[in-house]
């Protein structure tokens, strides 16, 4: 197992391109099981996740090689319906597969899935829209067991007690295409990446409409083609390069970036001290002076995205004054707060929100990550802390952040992979 060894003090400069999304790129992998045809994304970040995506429809009879810049799709044995444990327990994206299954090969049985341990994050709404839709499932031994015969359109609502489903609308978006009839899903995921999502669906043949608004109608087709498609950019790999220049008081140019996706990031480090320039193929950032308390509260989007909140968390750890974060999509999602606390930051936990109090420096320490982004947030801790920080369990930043180590040091960092011998 890796670590990564971070010596804190030097300010990040230059320039770095954004990858394509990951939470974009393994909703369409698995929507590729809907066609007829092979399927190429182009420029796929060389993540874990989507290894362990690639492995997954090779199990489902679906290999994906990797040609030039893209990842191509192709079907060879249809007749494969299962995602076992083995693969699925290690991404929680895996239950993308279950839709697309159901909808193009008639039956599905997949595992419950794995992840981050960020707190529940439960399916219910995803066999709530799969059943509507005329699905007939069950949970066995741990699986989730779906068949029909054939799907109808429907009408339904998928929001929430913390919002909309992200990932719950995309399967029963995927279902849905090859439905009989017309579907209308109320209360709809609005983030991009649901609507990259059916930007690729609709390159494939579907038909789609109110793409990027709570309320989708498909209009069912017989068949999906093959497809050559390009994901929109990380705009949460965009977000924590933006709070790295800042944490660091630096001067980072960012290149694929759509500042349209983070309007609500931008917001916010306005607000804290950070300057963000528009460029013509992203933006610069900036700060001067001091960082400044502010409060934060997650939310769907538009609102501000979870997955920046640990590393937002972080930067306000050394803000002048007092901040708290409150976390609406998943209230227990602070395990960082305890890594972060080694590194002398000053946080506490009450209920959903974590209360910050600035301090003057952080000192650098050995610390565990517990998930992505938290992995991210210690790993921004780490570029300014005094003195050396390691991070371990670094398998987590890997399944979001292609090469970090040494993209952050062609930008200046002190950063390098080592062999953790620790027990």
């Amino acid at each position: 197992m890796d670590k990564l060894v971070i010596e804190g003090g030097y300010p990040l400069t230059g320039r770095i391109r954004i990858g394509n999304a990951k939470n974009s790129v393994l909703p369409l992998m698995a929507a590729s099981l809907l066609s007829d045809g092979e399927v190429r994304i182009l420029d796929a970040p060389k993540l874990r996740d989507v290894g362990t995506m690639a492995e997954l429809l090779g199990t489902l009879g679906s290999p994906v090689a990797e040609e030039d810049d893209a990842l191509v799709i192709r079907h060879e044995d249809l007749d494969r319906v299962e995602a076992p444990y083995e693969v699925v327990r290690r991404m929680r994206a895996s239950i993308c597969v279950l839709g697309p299954l159901l909808a193009r090969r008639g039956r599905a049985r997949v595992s419950f899935p794995g992840g981050c341990a960020i707190g529940p994050r439960p399916i219910d709404l995803h066999l709530k829209g799969l059943r509507a839709l005329g699905a007939a499932i069950d949970i066995q031994g741990g699986y989730i067991e779906a068949k029909a015969v054939r799907l109808r359109g429907a009408e339904m609502y998928l929001g929430g007690p913390f919002g909309s489903t992200v990932t719950g609308t995309a399967n029963v978006l995927c279902a849905a295409v090859l439905a009989e009839g017309t579907t209308v899903i109320e209360g709809a995921a609005c983030e991009p990446e649901v609507g990259d999502l059916a930007r690729f669906l609709c390159a494939m043949g579907a038909e789609i409409d109110g793409i990027g608004t709570p309320r989708l109608v498909i209009r069912g087709v017989s068949r999906l083609e093959g497809a050559t498609y390009r994901p929109i950019s990380d705009r949460i790999e965009a977000g924590t390069f933006m709070v790295a220049a800042a944490v660091t008081g630096g001067d980072v140019t960012l290149e694929n970036v759509r500042l349209d996706h983070l309007r609500a990031v931008v917001d916010k480090l306005e607000e804290i001290g950070v300057v963000v320039e528009r460029t013509e193929t992203g933006c610069r950032v900036t700060r001067r002076g001091d960082l400044r308390s502010s409060d934060i509260t997650t939310l769907p989007y538009p609102g501000f995205p979870t997955d920046l909140q640990a590393q937002f968390t972080a930067l306000l750890s050394l803000a002048d004054g007092v901040s708290v974060v409150t976390e609406k999509v998943y209230p227990e999602r602070y395990m960082h707060i305890a890594e972060l606390a080694r590194m002398r930051a000053h946080i506490r936990k009450v209920g959903p929100s974590g209360v910050v109090v600035g301090v003057d420096e952080l000192s650098g320490a050995p610390v565990m990550a517990s998930d992505l982004r938290a992995s991210a947030a210690l790993v921004l801790a780490g570029l300014v802390a005094r003195g050396e920080t390691h991070v371990r369990r670094v398998y987590h930043i890997d399944r979001g952040y292609e090469r970090i180590e040494e993209r952050l040091t062609a930008l200046g960092a002190r950063v390098v992979r080592e062999e953790d011998d620790a027990p």
